[in-house]
């Protein structure tokens, strides 16, 4: 056996290892903090700064463009330096994102500030599953993807829930200063992750350094790209975020067009989120290899049932159809990385380059998803074809899954 597959073997110490996924999950909540940070003050931005709503909507979709560009590389990175030093600096790269829209006195220096998350984002993204494949076997790889999982979600609701009812109160309406206190959470979130991933019982299992030259991006990329179930999951991330961020962004004025007041939209728009936070925690545990594609394959048709049934819209449809979207919607990405770092040909060296690949292509469909949504409205003046295409895209998923399992088998 080589030296790697000893390393690689070998139990990780089981106390250090839930220190690592913390110092993981404190990075991804700190990423998911600084996606909603603006979110709730864009009033206020729009007015100090006088720009339009067309511009802010600009600032607001610029870092998935750069974080489509910036995730292939980032994953490879993530691989030639390791994820200690890797997610340190992209964590610091999001916080400095923070820092520059705190300080941002135009739009142009709000619109580079926002854009600089697109680099740091997908290093932390794609470090995420690499460690959680490197520390964790069999069904605690599950429960730790789906603890990892809840951070951005867990980060989000803390941004929306007290921006506007305690903070923008405490700092007297000042906007920047909460830009600030969310920058330097998360600078203390990096440095969190950075002294937990040093600690020496961590270092102690850090993989061998290799005396062989990295070899070329493109030739790894080619590699991986070539493998017949890589391509399948890397079509099946398009689909899995145009579902998800279509929902996600679009989902109050679904239910507020569907016939409740603003007020009413917006809680009951909580309840997905709610529900998967839970599911995180349960479901990926149980996609073990021998039954990982059959969880796939019923988180897809979940899906497809949640879109048919907020097209009912009525009680109790409208009930079971937000439930069903919150487990799929928790779980469909992490069970997808999860097959994708398990892939034969992948392996635990390569999990940042193809993390790295999967979430490039999966903000295609994260940013075409709201698009096509709002689209659709505007042809038709009505949601009713735009969830029926949104489970069609879930049937793409269903299909995708059992063809998963005859290449993998």
């Amino acid at each position: 056996m080589s030296e790697d597959a000893a390393v690689s073997a070998e139990p990780p110490a089981p106390r250090i290892r839930w220190a690592i996924l913390f110092g993981v999950w404190t990075a991804y909540f700190c990423f998911g903090l600084t996606i909603a940070g603006l979110a709730p003050i864009i009033g206020p931005i729009t007015r100090d700064l006088e720009i339009s709503h067309t511009a802010m909507g600009g600032v607001l979709g610029i870092w998935q463009l750069t974080y489509i560009v910036a995730a292939v590389p980032g994953g490879s990175f993530l691989d030639r330096v390791g994820a200690r030093r890797a997610i340190f600096l992209g964590a610091m790269i999001v916080a400095l994102s923070g820092l520059l829209r705190g300080v941002a006195d135009s739009a142009v220096m709000l619109f580079v500030a926002v854009a600089i998350f697109g680099i740091g984002g997908p290093i932390v993204s794609a470090g995420a599953p690499k460690e959680i494949a490197r520390w964790f076997k069999g069904s605690d790889r599950g429960f730790a993807m789906g603890i990892y999982i809840t951070g951005p979600a867990i980060g989000s609701i803390v941004a929306l829930s007290l921006t506007n009812s305690v903070l923008m109160p405490y700092f007297d309406g000042d906007w920047r200063a909460v830009l600030l206190l969310w920058s330097a959470v998360a600078a203390f979130g990096a440095c969190t992750w950075l002294a937990i991933a040093s600690l020496p019982a961590a270092r102690r299992h850090d993989p061998p350094a290799s005396a062989a030259k990295p070899r070329p991006q493109k030739e790894v990329i080619g590699e991986l790209v070539r493998l017949p179930a890589v391509r399948l999951l890397l079509a099946m991330s398009v689909a899995i975020f145009a579902l998800n961020h279509g929902l996600n962004n679009w989902l109050p004025e679904i239910l507020r067009v569907g016939g409740m007041t603003p007020v009413e939209a917006g809680y009951w728009a909580t309840v997905p989120t709610l529900i998967g936070i839970v599911a995180s925690l349960t479901i990926p545990r149980l996609a073990t290899p021998e039954r990982r594609h059959l969880v796939l394959g019923l988180l897809a048709a979940g899906a497809v049932l949640a879109c048919l049934l907020l097209w009912v819209a009525g009680q109790p449809a409208l009930t079971i159809g937000l439930a069903l979207q919150g487990i799929a919607r928790s779980s469909l990405m992490t069970v997808a990385i999860l097959t994708l770092v398990e892939t034969k040909g992948v392996g635990e060296e390569r999990a940042g380059t193809a993390s790295g690949l999967f979430f490039s292509a999966a903000e295609v469909g994260g940013a075409g998803g709201p698009i096509l949504l709002g689209l659709v409205y505007d042809a038709t003046h009505s949601f009713d074809l735009s969830l029926w295409i949104l489970a069609g895209v879930a049937g793409f998923l269903l299909l995708g899954t059992l063809r998963l399992k005859t290449l993998q088998s």
